[in-house]
């Protein structure tokens, strides 16, 4: 009975052993030093203008904080983000005051949810609309490391506090050559107010989008956030093709184009067996067009075989229309496996009233990425784990080891019982 009673504590002591054994290491001194967390400033619009009430049956301002709540469940847990307002504390008619009134509402930092919600509920509707000034703040505020860094730029209106031009303020932050990207989301904008906000975005890189519904803010943050924390790369100006032939070679990123109405482009990209191509498009009407328009990306093999394709459809309550499709390329025999040139064409259904211009182009965000596909051979013997396959070992082995330790007790509980 002693004998039974070690036994079972030496396959304890085993146990312990193997899964000690089985742990990943700590981390060592030279292991490389992970990058820095990159950094956002959400920056809202509070001016007078927010308490309009022409979003889903609610005020700009209630949907802007109904998008923040939703956007601040979803940052990833590694971005350091702020908010800053404009408008948001001076009620008066003195343009000087109120040019002046912005101020950072939340630090760019670890994210504390609870703390940046109650934040924002405290805001209400109230003063004037600084772009510039709060623009030049923002940029203030993520200043210094090497870290991304993105302003993502909500209002309902133009600046209201000329001759400071956001425009020339955003070109101004471009030119230091800083990497801080302005993306701009117009909520319900007039036409002023368009040209002022893409004029922003185009001068730093960034993107501007049209904002109708409560729904579309929150996505479009959301998306803006997330590009922050895992970027493709800078933005690369390209010019698509109208055949594959003459079409430009692109390596995984991110490439902008401009496109006619009702135009396809073409555009190449190599795919090795065992890869999979991943790419998007969005296709901007930064001008008035006709209701009922799509987008469509298809992927086709230089001899004009459709692979695969993806579409999208708009009919007016959104001016970016945005599409996308995977195509893994199956692995091949060989020691020497030959890449496939997949054409990609781009192509848009959209139409202009007559008194609208159609030059130039509408513009076009494309992104690339080749990744090793699911079923490559490595997750396939790993069952999808990837690094991870150390895992299924030591559960499986863990549960061998439980098992026999189970039966010796189950035994010698058995034979105590027989004595007795």
């Amino acid at each position: 009975m002693i004998i039974r009673r070690w036994s079972a504590a030496g396959a304890l002591a085993a146990l312990a052993v193997l899964i000690a054994g089985l742990a990943p290491a700590p981390a060592v001194a030279d292991e490389p030093v992970t990058k820095e967390a990159p950094k956002v400033e959400l920056v809202l619009d509070v001016s007078g203008s927010m308490r309009t009430r022409d979003i889903d049956g609610k005020s700009r301002m209630a949907a802007a904080k109904q998008a923040f709540n939703e956007v601040l469940d979803a940052v990833p847990e590694e971005v350091r983000l702020g908010i800053r307002t404009l408008g948001a504390d001076y009620p008066g008619e003195d343009r000087k005051r109120g040019c002046k009134d912005t101020r950072q509402l939340y630090p760019v930092g670890p994210l504390d949810r609870t703390e940046a919600k109650t934040a924002v509920a405290t805001l209400a509707p109230t003063g004037w609309t600084p772009i510039g000034p709060a623009l030049l703040g923002a940029a203030e505020d993520l200043e210094g490391g090497d870290a991304t860094r993105r302003i993502v730029l909500i209002t309902d209106g133009e600046d209201t506090c000329a001759p400071l031009d956001p425009c020339e303020v955003a070109r101004e932050i471009a030119a230091k050559g800083i990497h801080l990207v302005i993306d701009t989301l117009g909520l319900v904008p007039d036409a002023k107010t368009r040209a002022q906000l893409r004029c922003i975005a185009e001068a730093t890189g960034g993107t501007y989008t049209s904002v109708q519904h409560t729904d579309e803010l929150s996505d479009r943050v959301s998306q803006l956030v997330e590009r922050a924390a895992d970027p493709v790369v800078t933005p690369v100006a390209t010019r698509g093709a109208g055949q594959c032939a003459d079409a430009p070679r692109l390596e995984p990123g991110l490439y902008t184009d401009r496109e006619k109405f009702g135009e396809h482009r073409w555009y190449r990209v190599d795919v090795l067996p065992g890869q999979e191509l991943r790419a998007s498009v969005s296709v901007g009407a930064d001008r008035a067009v006709n209701k009922d328009y799509g987008v469509l990306l298809r992927a086709v093999t230089v001899h004009g075989r459709e692979i695969v394709r993806g579409s999208e459809a708009g009919d007016g309550r959104t001016d970016l229309v945005s599409t996308g499709l995977r195509y893994p390329k199956p692995e091949e025999s060989g020691d020497e496996p030959a890449a496939e040139t997949v054409c990609l064409q781009v192509s848009n259904s959209f139409s202009a009233p007559p008194a609208v211009k159609t030059e130039p182009g509408m513009p076009v965000e494309l992104t690339v990425d080749v990744v090793d596909a699911p079923n490559a051979a490595s997750d396939v013997a790993s069952f999808g784990l990837g690094r991870g396959w150390w895992l299924l070992g030591l559960l499986v082995l863990t549960g061998f080891v439980a098992g026999l330790l189970w039966g010796w007790v189950s035994r010698w509980r058995v034979a105590v019982w027989r004595t007795n």
